[in-house]
């Protein structure tokens, strides 16, 4: 990963502009998990650092986005640039991270940059996606579930994908890997918004739910509750949560198992990844960690 971060570092330089490099040290970097797929995909192959580097920018400009349109003010436990510098600030430096990765993206075989930038597109297809339902309470788990898949997945498909052709690995297995992947780890994402706290998650518990979101377990929860119930869910969308409000929210998830629902979604798409890269142990490793994980 020391080769990635340098990679980044060196890319970010690249921009001249002491402003973007500072804006840039302030953001959180995460678990890199599309750079450590990459790498462990590519581990022999000069590039991957670089593909890498690429990947993260383009993951990092997309959240940058992502919380102007939640107008987020926290991001892994830190202020968020669109708190801190404003909205304008925000969305200008995820554009310039975006246009440094397509032009370093360029030099790669064409087929491994359109994976990559035609996830681009669907991942921003599924944030606007996500906007227009966040503005009724969504019951449909097929619909939530393509959102989830074009926001999320889809870089994480094109990053193995994308890395099995520079490796010269089997493709088609390596990108249902990393599509199941991001849809158990949005999943597990999900779950830990509803039973965290706002300490473990870096931002406030339940969230999602307030933003107008209706996760996974809240489509469940929905499903088993009676008539007045679900009255009552829905009329807590969107709103903010006193105490008792989020108390009731866990007490019907609990009685109706809808985390437990949840949760044995994401662990049968993660044994259906674990198949496709039966062979791989660091591939099942990355799996086992994901779907085990508690933030």
């Amino acid at each position: 990963m020391q080769r990635v971060e340098s990679e980044i570092a060196r890319l970010i330089g690249e921009i001249e502009y002491d402003e973007v490099t500072r804006l840039f040290s302030t953001l959180s970097g995460g678990k890199r998990l599309r750079a450590k797929l990459i790498l462990k995909i590519a581990d022999t192959n000069e590039r991957a650092p670089l593909l890498a580097a690429i990947v993260e920018l383009i993951h990092g400009a997309s959240l940058l986005h992502d919380d102007v349109i939640d107008e987020a003010t926290l991001r892994r436990g830190t202020a968020s640039v669109n708190a801190t510098e404003g909205s304008k600030t925000a969305v200008m430096l995820g554009d310039i991270l975006y246009s440094k990765a397509f032009s370093e993206l360029v030099s790669f075989d064409r087929n491994i940059a359109k994976i990559i930038a035609s996830s681009v597109t669907a991942l921003s297809k599924g944030e606007m996606m996500d906007v227009k339902m966040a503005h009724t309470f969504n019951t449909d788990e097929e619909k939530y579930l393509e959102m989830l898949y074009l926001k999320t997945a889809t870089l994480i498909e094109a990053a193995a994908h994308s890395a099995a052709l520079l490796a010269g690995k089997d493709p088609l297995s390596h990108a249902l890997y990393g599509r199941n992947l991001g849809l158990s780890f949005q999943i597990i994402d999900d779950i830990l918004d509803i039973v965290s706290d706002a300490a473990t998650l870096g931002k406030p518990a339940m969230n999602d739910f307030v933003e107008g979101k209706c996760t996974l377990p809240y489509i469940y929860l929905y499903r088993a509750l009676n008539d007045d119930e679900k009255e009552k869910l829905i009329t807590m969308h969107a709103k903010d949560l006193d105490e008792k409000q989020s108390a009731w929210i866990r007490e019907k998830m609990q009685e109706h198992k809808a985390i437990e629902k949840s949760f044995e979604l994401a662990q049968r798409l993660s044994n259906e990844a674990m198949t496709a890269v039966k062979n791989d142990e660091q591939l099942i490793n990355v799996l086992q960690t994901m779907i085990k994980r508690s933030y």
